[in-house]
């Protein structure tokens, strides 16, 4: 007989799949800057988790608590023990998520529960500030960066990979020789959401639109190269990015670390302001 589980629902609640696309986007709507990862993922494919590549969870009603179950753990609804329910949930299954990401406030505590099971983080970024911009930009946009396109993909990639073993800490190529990171960035360069600017072949400046749901755009990948760095171009750079968000009709954001000063200034002169507090959890 196996030994009980560590963790059991709170007051037996069971925690529920949802499925009903037209339940979960007001619900989104609600926090369009916060939720945009996810709402994303409804807006092309609706609740199946087959079709989102995870599962929306909830305990009673979705406008009560709501997380996000797939590459990544989005904690998007719920209070204390909604969250613990979440986390015991999480924990009674073999582990697919990568990273814990959301409001500080819903990942802090979720964390706290689950780390009892999964162990120690590689990275714990429990306070990072959440940015949006509705308007353009305050500075000047860099007229060199530009969409890049599908035959730059090789010399894209490079700054990509540079870019996300300085921000994450591994090589996004491990594991599968790197085939799935670049088809993510091929498909992303595909759909018009990279941004760069080239300098004699060369990448000195990129960007993504990470996640694009109807009304917002999220900034990721904002990279600078090494010799580049301090003449203004990741000030304007980003503002060019941030500029193709807003006349999309959407809301430009971004989250970014605490302790990264130079980055805060640089948005700060872009115009972005802080609208919320997010939290990462970096898992092995």
């Amino acid at each position: 007989m196996s030994a009980p589980s560590l963790f059991r629902p709170v007051d037996g609640r069971r925690v529920s799949v949802v499925r009903n696309t037209d339940a979960v986007v007001p619900v989104l709507a609600e926090d369009p800057v916060g939720s945009c990862m996810v709402a994303a993922r409804v807006a092309d494919h609706g609740a199946e988790p087959a079709a989102i590549g995870g599962e929306l969870w909830t305990l009673r009603r979705v406008e009560e608590s709501l997380c996000y179950s797939g590459a990544n753990l989005i904690p998007l609804r719920g209070g204390p023990a909604d969250l613990r329910t979440f986390a015991d949930h999480a924990l009674s299954t073999p582990r697919r998520c990568s990273s814990v990401v959301g409001r500080a406030d819903l990942v802090l505590p979720l964390w706290d529960r689950l780390h009892r099971g999964w162990g120690p983080a590689r990275d714990v970024r429990d306070r990072q500030p959440l940015l949006a911009l509705a308007s353009r930009p305050r500075c000047v946009s860099d007229p060199a960066v530009r969409r890049v396109r599908v035959d730059e993909l090789d010399a894209y990639l490079v700054a990509a990979v540079d870019m996300f073993i300085g921000e994450v800490g591994i090589d996004p190529r491990a594991g599968d020789g790197g085939r799935g990171y670049r088809r993510r960035v091929a498909n992303l360069i595909a759909a018009g959401r990279a941004f760069a600017r080239f300098e004699q072949g060369r990448v000195v400046f990129k960007a993504e639109i990470g996640s694009q749901s109807p009304s917002v755009g999220q900034i990721q990948g904002v990279w600078v190269h090494p010799e580049w760095r301090g003449h203004g171009l990741g000030t304007a750079g980003t503002a060019a990015v941030a500029a193709a968000v807003v006349e999309s009709r959407r809301i430009a954001s971004l989250y970014v670390n605490s302790f990264n000063t130079v980055a805060r200034a640089a948005y700060a002169r872009v115009g972005f302001r802080e609208v919320g507090t997010f939290a990462t959890i970096l898992l092995d």
